[in-house]
């Protein structure tokens, strides 16, 4: 298991990435654990991701019962939402897709 201080080191460095607007930890339930948005923004983020995720899921499941949701990437003109979840968590990095592809 990680130590809080690899977690924060990780987390500082999605951030120094080019282009990357704000990371965001939160519980499958949708509770914000970790931000670097705005207030108002990571709420928003983590309820309407964490839906989002969670029916990603369901529609992997639904195909392939055999099969899970491993990362989502949802793009628009504005923003580029990458999601990597797992057991209890939700790992969301927001960037601007013009300015950079390696978060």
């Amino acid at each position: 298991m990680s130590s809080i201080a690899e977690v924060e080191e990780t987390l500082a460095r999605i951030q120094s990435h080019k282009g990357v607007k704000g990371v965001l930890i939160c519980t499958k339930s949708g509770s914000a654990v970790r931000s670097s948005l705005p207030p108002a923004e990571t709420e928003t983020y983590a309820a309407l991701i964490t839906q989002l995720a969670l029916k990603a899921a369901s529609v992997a499941r639904t195909l392939d019962p055999t099969d899970d949701l491993t990362f989502l990437r949802i793009r628009s003109r504005k923003h580029e939402v990458m999601v990597a979840p797992d057991k209890e968590y939700l790992l969301v990095v927001v960037q601007n897709p013009d300015e950079g592809e390696d978060a």
